[in-house]
């Protein structure tokens, strides 16, 4: 048996009921966004979806820190979405029949609480998860992709990775196939998929595609030019002999997009020398793209590095491809960094 079979299964129904919420939410037309002291967007989703998913953590493994993007603070100012919040929450558990494995949150307060539990600082420590609720917040809004992503970290390395895409394809060449999968890895033990209705035991194997000449490739990239740098990345492809236009998608998608091969290369360069990336945007998909036969580094070739708190502080900017072609991608990165 899987060494990390049980936490695998909990990440996996946790992650399916947070996404029947961010359902609701999409189906009701009712977002009620507001913004963070970042000026970031974050929706009632958000924390329904921080709630749910720490709520499951704490009736498994309740001694496990969380690491989450969502804090209470917001809500407990605001009755009115406070009660919108916990009402979400009540519907999303009602859904399904995973009570005996998860639990289920039992009050508003529990609400504010567990979305409390994910503001552990990270670290070097012994277990911890990693917990983007919403990936994609500014897609979610305009109904585009995003991604509930939940890590298991252990020893400052990624052995668990779940990643949520509602608005997903099942079949990219289908669009009547229908919309909503589910990406799960553990480590040393394969990437799989399914489609968010299906049972969980019916996942299947997927992998990247295998290609020797990056030229033809196509590669995914930000929707938001904010967050990598569109124009140096346009450079690199054309440096690679890439003539596909980029895919542009927002959130860890793009992880779990290239892994099942609806891609090849996916690049996030910084935009700002000065910026950290959050370990939560990037910790599922890392590992699920790794086990799908990629490799995934910074763009000076590093690993990723899980141990230094919230952010990659040691990291800069993400490269993501096939093992084989990976070399080629990060010198055709390091030569336009270099005429930059």
């Amino acid at each position: 048996m899987s060494l990390y079979a049980h936490e695998r299964r909990i990440a996996e129904l946790a992650v399916e009921r947070a996404c029947k919420l961010t359902s609701i939410v999409s189906g009701s037309q009712q977002k009620d966004s507001v913004s963070k002291s970042d000026h970031s967007p974050v929706t009632v989703a958000d924390f329904g979806a921080q709630a749910v998913i720490i709520g499951a953590l704490q009736t498994v493994f309740p001694e496990d820190p969380v690491v989450g993007e969502e804090d209470s603070s917001i809500l407990r100012k605001d009755d009115g979405l406070r009660d919108h919040v916990w009402r979400l929450v009540q519907e999303a558990s009602g859904f399904d029949t995973y009570q005996t494995e998860i639990g289920q949150v039992e009050s508003e307060k529990k609400v504010l609480d567990y979305i409390d539990w994910g503001r552990f600082e990270g670290g070097k420590v012994k277990r911890m998860w990693a917990l983007d609720p919403v990936d994609g917040t500014k897609g979610f809004l305009r109904g585009g992709q995003f991604a509930v992503c939940l890590a298991l970290i252990v020893d400052s390395k990624v052995v668990v990775g779940v990643i949520g895409c509602p608005n997903l394809l099942v079949d990219p060449a289908d669009e009547s196939s229908g919309s909503g999968m589910i990406f799960s890895a553990v480590i040393g033990e394969g990437a799989f998929s399914r489609p968010l209705a299906s049972p969980i035991d019916s996942a299947v194997p997927i992998s990247m595609r295998s290609l020797t000449d990056p030229s033809t490739a196509s590669f995914c990239e930000s929707v938001e030019a904010g967050h990598s740098s569109h124009g140096q990345q346009a450079k690199i492809a054309q440096s690679l002999g890439i003539t596909k236009p980029s895919v542009r998608m927002d959130s860890q998608a793009k992880y779990a997009s290239i892994a099942r091969g609806d891609g090849d290369i996916y690049l996030r360069l910084p935009v700002s020398a000065t910026y950290e990336e959050k370990i939560w945007d990037h910790a599922s998909g890392n590992l699920l793209v790794a086990e799908a036969g990629g490799m995934v580094t910074d763009m000076y070739g590093n690993p990723l590095d899980f141990s230094q708190g919230r952010t990659l502080k040691k990291n800069k900017g993400i490269v993501a491809a096939s093992k084989v072609i990976q070399p080629k991608v990060l010198e055709a990165v390091q030569k336009v960094l270099h005429e930059s």
